[in-house]
C-alpha cells in the first residue's frame, strides 16, 4: 500500500467553503481515489456539488505536478438519485476509464452509507486552458 496525504488540500488550491472533501480514503494515483464529505449546516450540499465533488477527487488522481489546474470539460452522463441531509457523511469516489492527452474520461459515484445519490460519467481537462 502507497503512503498518501488524507489531506484534500494538499492536492488542490481549493479552500473553504469551495473545498468539498474532507478526506482522502483510497488513493491509486492515476487510476481511482476514494473520500469522505461531511455535509454540514452552514454549507449544505446541493446536488450539482456531488458532481463538483466527483470532479475534485479526480483532479486528485490525475494530476501529475504541483499546481496543476483543472477543469471539467464535460459532464457526458448524471444519475441523481437522492438528496443530502445535514449530518450525512458522504463516500465519494472517482476512477479513470480513458484518458486522452490531457483529457480523462472519469467515471463518479457519490453515496450516503448504501443508498447511492449521484452517478456520474464526466471529462476533465488537466492543464492550462
Amino acid at each position: 500500500m502507497t503512503l498518501f496525504n488524507p489531506d484534500p488540500a494538499a492536492y488542490l488550491p481549493h479552500r473553504y467553503p469551495f473545498l468539498l472533501l474532507d478526506r482522502i480514503i483510497e488513493l491509486e494515483q492515476g487510476t481511482r481515489a476514494v473520500a469522505q464529505s461531511g455535509v454540514a449546516a452552514t454549507r449544505g450540499f446541493p446536488q450539482i456539488l456531488m458532481v463538483e465533488s466527483v470532479a475534485q477527487l479526480a483532479g486528485i488522481v490525475v494530476a501529475q505536478t504541483e499546481d496543476e489546474g483543472g477543469f471539467i470539460a464535460s459532464i457526458d452522463h448524471a444519475v441523481f438519485a437522492g438528496a443530502t441531509s445535514v449530518g450525512d457523511i458522504l463516500t465519494v469516489s472517482a476512477r479513470v476509464i480513458k484518458a486522452f492527452g490531457r483529457l480523462f474520461m472519469i467515471e463518479g459515484n457519490v453515496a450516503n452509507g448504501t443508498e447511492q445519490l449521484l452517478s456520474v460519467q464526466l471529462t476533465l481537462g488537466v492543464g492550462k486552458i
